[in-house]
């Protein structure tokens, strides 16, 4: 038997897990973990307060302890500084991979360890794997539509060690019946989306409070001036929503290729197989995380170039301590600077790194 810390977001996932460690006979104890105050910038869809009540009545419900840990300026400074600051200099972050490694596997982790825990727990779709040495390999969730491996792209052995993902074994469908089995308070409440703190609300509004708008000129290839743009952090690389120029006569729609930061241009081509900048076949890696040891020779590998994308055959060169040259065995489209490449043996996940 251990002694569970389960972080419980409010959501059906990590309800059922706290359930079935319960059942299990474990001694589990529930935290909710505050990343933001609507104080700071008022978030009109804002889903903490809900997410607060629904796991404290799953707590109260299961008869375990609760509470609420605030993290509130940790994470402004690991996580939101990180987003406003990638979108700053023009690239594309991805913050719930940073709240990943630095927030729920690093600070709650830690928070658990001092309080006593011998564990913490996520209702992750993932799966965690002894190896002969004792060491963890952290394999997809056996859901395919729900594996959320990808996020936990830049974990470390040691923050592994001591995580349990009790629903990763799990069909999202049996999950919601053992919800229902159970008759947790929340069990047809509807999965979470958007950016984890945000919910619903749209990226640009949070970057307004963030973030002066420099307008610019939105340009071609070929450096013609088409229209003008707000403000390069609007935008990323295969966007083609919102852009602000039309489509031509011939209904074809433009997407951003590119930007030249020096100038504050904005590219833009038609959305073709063609586009320059829109596809390619290799890109450099840096900043490798592993979860077990580098990868120091080159191999033949699979990846996974954005969440939800389905894995893609690579070739993987180290090019230094945590740099690495990829090339795809198929051509990808609009791959952005600073967003993650996961990379994989089969269904395993070895880690990643950043586009640059």
């Amino acid at each position: 038997m251990q002694k569970i810390l389960v972080a419980l977001s409010g959501g059906v996932d990590s309800a059922v897990a706290a359930t079935l460690l319960k059942e299990q006979g474990h001694q589990v104890a529930g935290a909710y973990i505050r990343t933001w105050m609507n104080e700071e910038m008022p978030l009109a869809d804002c889903p903490a307060q809900q997410d607060i009540e629904d796991s404290r009545a799953l707590a109260k419900h299961l008869g375990i302890d609760y509470e609420i840990v605030n993290f509130v300026n940790e994470y402004r400074e690991h996580v939101v500084q990180y987003l406003v600051e990638g979108y700053r200099q023009g690239i594309t972050p991805n913050p719930d991979i940073m709240c990943n490694r630095e927030m729920k596997f690093g600070i709650f982790e830690s928070y658990a360890r001092e309080q006593g825990f011998d564990a913490i727990a996520t209702g992750h779709y993932v799966r965690k794997v002894k190896q002969a040495n004792g060491n963890f390999d952290l394999c997809e969730g056996l859901d395919p539509n729900k594996d959320q491996s990808y996020f936990l792209a830049l974990l470390r052995q040691e923050q592994l060690a001591p995580a349990i993902f009790p629903i990763g074994e799990l069909q999202k469908p049996h999950v919601r019946k053992l919800a229902e089995k159970f008759k947790l308070p929340n069990a047809t409440k509807k999965d979470s989306q958007g950016i984890c703190f945000l919910g619903d609300m749209n990226i640009n509004r949070f970057l307004e409070y963030y973030i002066e708008d420099q307008p610019g000129k939105i340009v071609d290839p070929e450096g013609k001036v088409l229209g003008e743009h707000r403000g390069l952090h609007r935008y990323t690389v295969g966007q083609r929503r919102g852009i602000g120029v039309p489509s031509n006569t011939d209904h074809q729609f433009f997407v951003v290729v590119g930007f030249n930061l020096e100038r504050n241009e904005l590219v833009v081509a038609f959305d073709k197989p063609d586009a320059p900048g829109l596809f390619t076949d290799e890109v450099e890696v840096s900043k490798l995380s592993f979860i077990n040891e580098a990868l120091t020779e080159s191999c033949q590998l699979l990846a996974k170039p954005r969440y939800r994308d389905p894995a893609q055959k690579i070739t993987y060169t180290p090019t230094g301590n945590d740099t690495a040259h990829v090339v795809f065995d198929e051509p990808q489209r609009a791959l952005a600077s600073g967003q993650i490449l996961a990379l994989y043996r089969e269904d395993t996940l070895l880690g990643g790194g950043f586009y640059k």
